[in-house]
C-alpha cells in the first residue's frame, strides 16, 4: 500500500479523538532547526470557528488488538486497515511542514503487540523529529496506558503534550464495553506523567537549562452517550482527574455510532449540544468555582440542553441574587449568568473610581436582558422578576442553530 492511501485511511481514523489541542507549547525556535511553536501558527492554532488547524493528525495505525466496542478500530471491526512506519510519520510530518500545511503533528495509535511495542513506535518518531532533523514545531503523543515508565519518560522528553485517554466516564463502564482496560492502568499513565511534569518544572526553577517534560501538560478525553451515564458522573470523573493529575483539559467526545455496532450501544448519536453543555459546565467548574453537585445534583443528574449550565443554576437556587455589582466579591460575580472572567474582572477594577451602572454594564457588552433579573446596579434593582413564573423564558434566548463561532469565543472570553 503505497503512504498516500495510507494517509488517507490513517488520517480519516484520526478524527476520532478530540483530544486535539496544541496551545501551551514553550518551546523555542532553533537558528538550524525546523518549525516553531511560537508566533502565528501553532500556538494559535485554533480558527475563529473553532477548528483546530495547522496539526498534522493522523494514526500510525489502526490496527489494534483491543475490542473496544464503540471503537471502529476495534479488532474485530472489517475496517480498512493501513501501518505506517516510523520513518514514513516523520517523512511525512518534514514534507507537510515545508510546504507550509502545518505547524506540528499530533500521533495516536491503536495498540499493535503490546503496550510497550506501540508506545516504542510513536516515541521513535518523536525522536527522530528532534534529534535528527532538529524539528523544533509542535507535537503531540499519545501515551499509551500501560506502557513502561522509562517510555513515558522518553515521550515526554520530545512531545509538548501527552495524552492517556480514559474513555468512557466509568470503571463500569469500562468493564462492558471495554473489558481489556481499566481505569486504575490508565491512572497510572496519568499519575506518571503528572509526577514528571511537576519535577521538571521543579528542576527548571533550579535550572533553566533543565530538559523539559511535556511542557504544555497533559490532557484526555471521553465518549459520551456511548452508555446512559448521566453527565453528572461525566463531571465527577472530570474534576477527580483535574485534581488529581493536574489535566490541562478533558475533552468531551459524543459517541459515533459505527458499522456492525453492538447491541448494547446505542443506535443514534446524543445530541451535539449535549457535548457543547459539557464543555460549559467543564469551563465552569475550572474557572468559576463551582462543583460538580451544583451543575448536575442528584434531582437533575443531566445537563439542560435547553439553556447553559451557569443559568440553569441561577434558575433553582434563585435566592441567592440579586448580586450586587458594586459590592459583590469577585466569587459571587462570576455566578451571574451573563457574566463572564473578563468581565468580572473589569467590573472589579471600574468600581474602585465610580459606581457601576447599566450604561457601564452596556459598554461592556453585557447581556442587559439576560443579567438585569439577576443583580443590582447604581441605577437598577430588579422588582419582581426573581419571582416570575416566567423568569426562565425571559432570560433564556430562543433556540437557534449553534454558530461554529460560538465555542471559539467561549474558550477565547471565557463569557458564560
Amino acid at each position: 500500500m503505497d503512504v498516500r492511501k495510507k494517509l488517507e485511511i490513517l488520517a480519516d481514523a484520526a478524527k476520532y479523538d478530540a483530544s486535539c489541542s496544541s496551545s501551551g507549547g514553550q518551546r523555542k525556535a532553533a537558528k538550524e532547526g525546523l518549525g516553531s511553536v511560537e508566533g502565528m501558527g501553532i500556538c494559535h492554532s485554533y480558527t475563529p470557528d473553532g477548528r483546530c488547524v495547522s496539526l498534522l493528525k493522523i494514526l500510525l495505525t489502526n490496527f489494534c488488538i483491543y475490542d473496544c466496542q464503540y471503537c471502529i478500530n476495534r479488532i474485530s471491526s472489517d475496517t480498512a486497515r493501513a501501518r505506517f512506519t516510523p520513518e514514513e510519520v516523520v517523512r511525512l510530518t518534514l514534507d507537510f511542514y515545508k510546504r507550509n500545511y502545518i505547524e506540528g503533528l499530533f500521533l495516536s495509535s491503536g495498540v499493535i503487540k503490546s503496550p510497550d511495542y506501540t508506545m516504542e513506535q510513536l516515541v521513535e518518531v518523536a525522536r527522530t523529529l528532534r534529534e535528527v532533523h532538529q524539528f523544533q514545531g509542535y507535537i503531540h503523543l499519545k501515551a499509551v496506558p500501560g506502557a513502561s515508565k522509562e517510555l513515558i519518560d522518553a515521550a515526554g522528553r520530545h512531545a509538548d503534550r501527552l495524552s492517556a485517554n480514559i474513555e468512557l466516564p466509568t470503571e463500569t463502564d469500562l468493564r462492558k464495553l471495554a473489558p481489556e482496560k481499566s481505569f486504575a492502568v490508565t491512572g497510572e499513565t496519568m499519575k506518571e506523567i503528572s509526577t514528571r511534569v511537576a519535577q521538571s518544572k521543579a528542576e527548571r526553577e533550579e535550572s533553566p537549562k533543565a530538559p523539559r517534560f511535556a511542557p504544555a501538560g497533559q490532557s484526555t478525553q471521553m465518549i459520551v452517550g456511548a452508555t446512559p451515564t448521566p453527565d453528572a458522573a461525566i463531571l465527577d470523573t472530570a474534576s477527580r482527574l483535574y485534581s488529581r493529575f493536574k489535566l490541562k483539559r478533558v475533552y468531551y467526545s459524543a459517541y459515533s455510532p459505527i458499522p456492525l455496532v453492538d447491541a448494547r450501544l446505542p443506535a443514534k448519536a446524543p445530541p451535539l449540544v449535549r457535548e457543547h453543555r459539557l464543555y460549559q459546565a467543564d469551563w465552569l467548574l475550572r474557572f468559576y468555582g463551582f462543583r460538580v453537585d451544583e451543575l448536575a445534583p442528584p434531582e437533575h443528574p443531566d445537563l439542560s440542553l435547553e439553556m447553559d449550565p451557569k443559568l440553569a443554576w441561577a434558575l433553582r437556587r434563585r435566592e441567592a441574587f440579586p448580586v450586587d455589582v458594586n459590592r459583590a466579591p469577585r466569587e459571587r460575580l462570576l455566578r451571574v449568568p451573563g457574566m463572564g472572567v473578563r468581565t468580572v474582572d473589569r467590573l472589579i477594577r471600574i468600581r474602585r473610581w465610580h459606581r457601576i451602572t447599566l450604561a457601564d454594564l452596556a459598554r461592556l457588552r453585557v447581556p442587559l436582558t439576560r443579567v438585569k433579573p439577576f443583580i443590582v446596579t447604581a441605577d437598577h434593582r430588579p422588582t419582581g422578576l426573581l419571582d416570575s413564573h416566567r423568569l426562565a423564558e425571559r432570560v433564556t434566548p430562543p433556540a437557534t442553530q449553534l454558530s461554529l463561532f460560538t465555542a471559539a469565543h467561549e474558550a477565547r472570553t471565557g463569557e458564560l
